[in-house]
């Protein structure tokens, strides 16, 4: 098992004033599974948590973000539990129905990072309250009275347990003792490594996904989708699908034909006995060669170089590539004439069920959206294409479905990071880097499911340029003289989404490349040159503790390497450490890495290793094996088959992460060491075989 923690984010708001009732099946809250719970706080900031107390002594916080594998809700519930001095095991972190306002974002590497105040605020107000209130019931000073274990404690051993106080507690307003968060000095559960508080349900199969809801009369429904990108359904014959036993019916939707039927085996043999006729889509005299030369064509000039110095210039391509997340997309629908409610996993609940409540012709009061934890995202979840489109195949069935897309229509059919070039020139004189240019063009993110229409732009063909703009980001991460970045755009009629560090991930794995190089061309080590170039102490100290941990600069037998590279964003900071065994340029194998991050204060620092051993799987894959082939207007890839993600055996042999202690508030983790890693896979490649790497993944 691989635990993994990321950003996180808890925010609790108020009902969303829909006027359905859950549907049967759904298990009950934390809350409402313990008896009646009472609010003890309610946040007034645009986190509008809510923190309840039960009579069973279970503190419970709604996390208005989604859990998908990242570690979210611990790392919530060790806030709570680290200032109501409340056991872990009693606090509970249900998530929170899509909203009317608020924030309920998941993504960015932002929830630790806006959590942090006020879930320590929230919890540490209602302490004193509860405090204030076991006083006043047995007529003690309060500040003569200690909080443990979910319980308030007299000086002479009596105890209350909060669930027994919280009445009285919710009618104080001004509590006797400071509501003030403790200081880092006193943390006695933040900053301490901790096992997932889900990881029990998880490997014994309690927890619950889309696809374990026993919603009442929802019915198994999947989908037959075009073989090219956006392309339209000209004529279907169901009639040996409806013919067949389990079929409950066959309906049209925009991206295909949905059967809906008694099990998912049912529905499958429906689908494949479907007899359809595709008109292609807008891309299908397009292949990923024509896509390379248009992109390779919209990347700006990068200038002149300053005069009398030399250059070390190189262009770098990046495949496009799935998310893959390991539970599929799948979303439950029912929606009836005058209501509806969706559950599925959602990193953005409010506008997807704004989104959901227009595509079926409702009004979003009366449509209810439930955020189910999801297996797995990468940034996939950030759209709902699943549960618009179950939404809408539920009120042209007139029932309810549970839609599941198979790995394939995900593959094929889904999100994907857009391709990129990049074109990069470091110029040096006398032994520094005196300009620094990078100018990249990527395949545009402005696709919209729906109608396969490209925003703001005339698609003709399918394809459009879009004139070049400044770089998303400029890092200034090292001191080269004057730095500039411009970026250009190819619109292709295609569905895009960010993957996890979006740009960063291959902006940075790019420069980190030709920082090396430009090493070499100056004769310097490259952790020495990095050293002494870097604007920033925190990055050189996490650079020197991998250098340090790693042996950096070990004797390896011929075709093995080491490769080094760092990231800044988010606040935070990663340096990564990697050794491949490339004997075999074909079949290289990353045999250890060693990452080192200053992320502030780490809540969780084992939920922190193991998003940190994510990205090096990250950095491995798409460095390495893993992407998606473009052949006339279709994706070649449809299962973990074809699109090689790494597995165990290409896995590290030696994994250690090391948390810079630090008592700054958090900085973003989830995406963090994606770039670094990858700049490092690629660098100590190119050192093991002697190349220059150019085209990501290498083999491909």
């Amino acid at each position: 098992m691989v635990y993994s923690l990321a950003a996180s984010t808890l925010t609790l708001a108020a009902p969303v004033g829909c006027d359905t009732s859950s549907a049967e099946g759904v298990e009950p809250t934390a809350a409402e599974a313990h008896g009646p719970s009472r609010v003890l706080v309610t946040g007034a900031d645009e986190e509008m948590l809510v923190l309840e107390v039960t009579a069973a002594n279970k503190v419970v916080v709604r996390l208005p973000r989604v859990e998908v594998g990242q570690g979210i809700t611990t790392a919530v519930a060790m806030m709570i539990a680290e200032e109501l001095d409340a056991r872990l095991v009693d606090v509970d972190i249900p998530l929170a129905e899509a909203r009317t306002k608020g924030n309920q974002y998941t993504g960015g590497s932002s929830s630790v990072r806006s959590l942090y105040g006020p879930a320590r605020a929230l919890a540490a107000t209602a302490r004193a309250r509860l405090v204030t209130a076991a006083a006043r019931r047995w007529h003690l000073p309060a500040r003569s009275l200690r909080t443990r274990d979910t319980m308030v404690v007299a000086p002479d051993g009596r105890t209350a347990t909060f669930g027994s106080l919280t009445t009285a507690a919710a009618r104080i307003h001004r509590p006797d003792v400071s509501s003030k968060p403790k200081p880092a000095s006193e943390h006695k559960v933040i900053g301490r490594p901790t096992g997932r508080i889900d990881a029990r349900d998880i490997v014994m199969g309690k927890a619950k996904y889309a696809g374990d809801l026993e919603v009442a009369g929802a019915k198994p429904t999947v989908v037959a989708r075009p073989p090219t990108l956006g392309g339209r359904l000209v004529s279907v014959d169901d009639r040996a699908a409806r013919a067949m036993p389990g079929v409950h019916a066959v309906v049209k939707v925009a991206g295909g034909v949905a059967v809906v039927a008694e099990s998912f085996h049912h529905a499958f043999k429906a689908r494949d006995a479907l007899r359809i006729t595709w008109r292609p889509g807008p891309l299908a005299s397009l292949s990923d060669a024509a896509i390379r030369s248009r992109l390779r064509a919209a990347v700006p000039s990068v200038g002149a170089p300053p005069r009398g110095s030399a250059q070390v210039e190189g262009e770098f391509e990046f495949a496009f590539v799935s998310h893959a997340p390991m539970e599929v997309l799948t979303a439950v629908a029912d929606v009836r004439a005058d209501r509806a409610e969706v559950w599925f996993s959602s990193q953005t609940p409010m506008d997807a069920r704004e989104s959901i409540a227009s595509a079926i012709g409702l009004p979003k009061s009366k449509v209810r959206v439930h955020v189910v934890r999801g297996g797995g995202s990468f940034g996939r979840r950030l759209n709902y294409d699943a549960a618009i489109e179950a939404a809408l195949i539920s009120k042209a069935a007139r029932r309810p479905v549970k839609l599941m897309w198979s790995r394939g229509d995900d593959i094929r059919h889904g999100r994907m990071r857009g391709a990129s070039h990049h074109r990069i020139r470091a110029s040096h004189e006398r032994g520094r880097v005196v300009a620094f240019s990078h100018a990249m063009a990527s395949v545009s993110e402005s696709y919209e499911r729906q109608g396969v229409a490209v925003q703001g732009v005339a698609v003709r063909g399918g394809v459009t340029t879009v004139a070049a703009g400044p770089l998303p980001s400029d890092s200034g991460l090292y001191n080269f003289g004057r730095v500039s970045g411009s970026s250009g755009s190819v619109e292709l009629a295609m569905p895009l989404g960010a993957w996890r560090s979006v740009d960063s991930g291959t902006m940075r794995t790019a420069e980190e490349i030709v920082v090396d190089e430009v090493a070499a061309e100056l004769g310097k080590d490259p952790v020495a040159f990095r050293r002494g170039t870097l604007r920033n102490k925190a990055v050189k100290a996490v650079l020197d503790k991998v250098a340090a941990a790693g042996h950096w600069g070990r004797r390896l037998p011929s075709g093995q390497a080491q490769g080094v590279a760092v990231h800044e964003e988010y606040g935070s900071c990663v340096a990564c450490l990697v050794e491949i065994d490339a004997t075999d340029p074909k079949n290289p194998r990353v045999t250890k890495v060693v990452m080192a991050a200053d992320v502030g204060t780490a809540v969780n620092p084992r939920g922190l290793e193991a998003q940190l051993m994510g990205t090096a799987v990250d950095g491995i894959s798409t460095v390495l094996r893993a992407g998606l082939h473009i052949d006339r207007g279709a994706v070649r890839e449809g299962s973990f088959a074809d699109f090689r993600y790494a597995r165990q055996q290409h896995s590290p042999l030696h994994f250690e992460a090391h948390i810079v202690p630090s008592r700054r508030e958090p900085g973003g983790a989830g995406e963090l060491g994606v770039p670094a890693a990858a700049g490092a896979v690629a660098n100590a490649y190119a050192r093991a075989t002697r190349t220059k790497p150019r085209r990501f993944p290498i083999n491909f």
